[in-house]
């Protein structure tokens, strides 16, 4: 079997991160358009645990990428960083591309 080398490695992280991204956003999608749930009307009794902020999964992301770069190496940091990754693009593609051209605005609230 042929090594790959960084390239390689970084071209497989990159299309894994965006197929995942893809798969989370999907869900977001369904959950927002299908059962017609609002973060903000549906999610709102989770603001007294947060002090009223908008928990993103952006933010669940970048918790995953920090983790990952202060716990982890070698599978477990690549795997970390790449669910880390795709959650927060799933949540800005989600917000500035999906919800703006929808609604009309990004509804990227940072508090209930």
């Amino acid at each position: 079997m042929k090594r790959m080398g960084v390239s390689g490695g970084l071209a497989s992280a990159i299309v894994a991160c965006l197929l995942l991204a893809s798969a989370i956003e999907l869900v977001t999608c369904l959950l927002r358009f299908g059962f017609h749930l609002e973060a903000t009307r549906d999610t709102a009794a989770f603001g007294t645990l947060t002090f009223g902020l908008r928990i993103h999964h952006g933010y669940v992301g970048l918790a995953l990428m920090v983790l990952g770069l202060l716990l982890a190496w070698g599978r477990v940091l690549r795997y970390l960083l790449i669910a880390g990754a795709a959650f927060l693009v799933s949540d800005l593609f989600h917000h500035f591309l999906v919800l703006w051209l929808a609604t009309g605005s990004p509804q990227f609230d940072l508090f209930y």
